[in-house]
């Protein structure tokens, strides 16, 4: 399946992904604002692939100017319903509808991979100020849980797709994978829950972009399955997620 056509799939579901999708830790923008050794208060900050807002409305809450760009048509109305005061632009982080040298801050929550880096590492340079930075970051899979990936490994079989390995890349393979070589560039992977009721876990799964590509029927017979399958372990149907933020903030050299 393309890349392409997996990254517009959200559009299919952007309420669904609104709803059920997990924030962040507020360590993640702790972080953020270490590495760029001041408050995100009143500064400039471009969210990129926003989706419905779930990264804007932190950033706001942190007393940042926020713009947000979404190539994505459903979840920019769907943006526009959650955070209606905030600025929204259409475009994508390979070209950036945005002025050189004009923000402080380029965000990309869960979206980098949707880029391609030859042009968006570029383009964040472009638009970035001197001292500005860029983070990308990405709600991963903690394998260590065995039931997490236990239905890590039966969603791949479902999709098609190897298992990830339980393993994750030291700190020089997670830049170069980012294509963030040549950049002075800190990571940080931090570990958080949630609580969630069992129905909210399965349509977080079901709003993925390789669930949304696939047969809708196929889907609901994996999904009524999995619901059978976790009330047994958790028969009062809510459920911790665990989560490890992987976190690449990067400036200049």
């Amino acid at each position: 399946m393309a890349a392409s056509s997996r990254a517009h799939s959200f559009n299919s579901a952007a309420a669904q992904y609104e709803a059920s999708r997990p924030s962040y830790p507020p360590a993640l923008l702790d972080f953020v604002e270490e590495f760029l050794r001041r408050s995100l208060a009143g500064i400039r900050v471009a969210d990129v692939g926003a989706g419905t807002g779930i990264a804007t409305a932190l950033l706001c809450e942190r007393g940042a100017d926020v713009i947000a760009v979404e190539p994505g048509d459903a979840m920019a109305v769907q943006f526009r319903r959650v955070l209606p005061d905030v600025s929204i632009v259409r475009g994508d982080g390979n070209a950036l509808p945005l002025a050189d040298s004009s923000h402080d801050l380029i965000t990309y929550a869960q979206s980098w991979q949707w880029t391609d880096t030859t042009r968006s590492v570029p383009e964040a340079l472009r638009v970035l100020r001197s001292d500005g930075a860029l983070a990308i970051w990405w709600n991963t899979t903690a394998f260590d849980v065995p039931w997490i990936r236990a239905q890590h490994e039966r969603i791949a079989h479902h999709c098609g797709m190897p298992p990830r390995p339980a393993g994750r890349p030291d700190d020089s393979e997670a830049i170069r994978l980012a294509g963030l070589t040549g950049l002075r560039v800190a990571r940080r992977q931090i570990r958080w829950q949630r609580m969630v009721p069992l129905d909210t876990h399965l349509a977080n799964i079901s709003s993925r972009s390789a669930f949304l590509v696939l047969d809708q029927a196929a889907n609901r017979a994996f999904l009524t399955e999995e619901h059978r399958r976790l009330r047994q372990n958790f028969p009062d149907e809510v459920l911790e997620e665990t989560y490890v933020v992987d976190l690449l903030v990067a400036a200049r050299p």
